[in-house]
């Protein structure tokens, strides 16, 4: 999965960020994002008819992306569907999103990277094979400190109204947003092949490092 080191710089309003070469962008509105999703799945496979097998796993991984991205408030959204030479697709994805949060009292919560550390839960397995979450902080460079979590995470399915949940491959950085009392930049990766836990852990890692506010 060495890949990921060919970086194309994304450029949006407010921040910049490297994503992988081979990654995915689109559009992630409701009116208009399933046309895109199937113009560039089309496209793909007319360049490499060797995935077209693969044709509606990457619809399906897409779309869900897309939805959750909108969900999210997402300003960003990048995705990977390879096959790297295996029969199973790897997917993966990266949302960049703007927000924030408002005490019970109506005052801004605080961005400080150990404010919001404290704030998170560390959440350790009971037995092989279950969840877990860790919370660290981590040090952007040109940017400063920031809050980190990253573990194995039964996620909620948006809008399902049984409750139930997908386990992924979670890391999620919140970055305080200069001049903007209470907002973060929330930097979040998100893959559901488990077995590369630690591969994706070193990919959102090296993506979210190039991470930078604009002038």
């Amino acid at each position: 999965m060495a890949r990921y080191m060919e970086a194309l710089t994304v450029e949006r309003g407010g921040f910049r960020i490297k994503v992988p070469e081979s990654w995915w962008e689109f559009d992630v509105r409701p009116e208009s994002r399933d046309d895109s999703i199937h113009r560039m799945v089309t496209e793909r496979l007319r360049a490499h008819p060797e995935l077209a097998p693969h044709r509606d796993t990457y619809i399906s991984f897409l779309r869900k992306a897309a939805a959750d991205a909108w969900k999210s408030g997402a300003l960003y959204c990048g995705c990977m569907a390879e096959t790297f030479g295996g029969d199973t697709p790897i997917t993966g994805s990266v949302t960049v999103s703007l927000v924030g949060g408002r005490t019970s009292k109506g005052d801004p919560l605080p961005t400080d990277p150990e404010a919001v550390t404290a704030q998170l839960a560390v959440k350790e397995p009971k037995r092989e094979g279950d969840s877990w979450r860790k919370v660290t902080t981590v040090d952007i460079p040109g940017v400063g400190p920031a809050a980190r979590t990253y573990g194995i995470e039964d996620v909620p399915v948006p809008g399902d109204e049984l409750g139930r949940t997908i386990r992924a491959v979670l890391m999620q950085t919140f970055i305080p947003v200069p001049g903007q009392e209470g907002k973060v930049a929330l930097i979040a990766g998100s893959s559901q092949v488990l077995d590369l836990a630690e591969s994706f852990f070193d990919i959102f890692d090296a993506i979210t490092s190039t991470f930078r506010f604009a002038d």
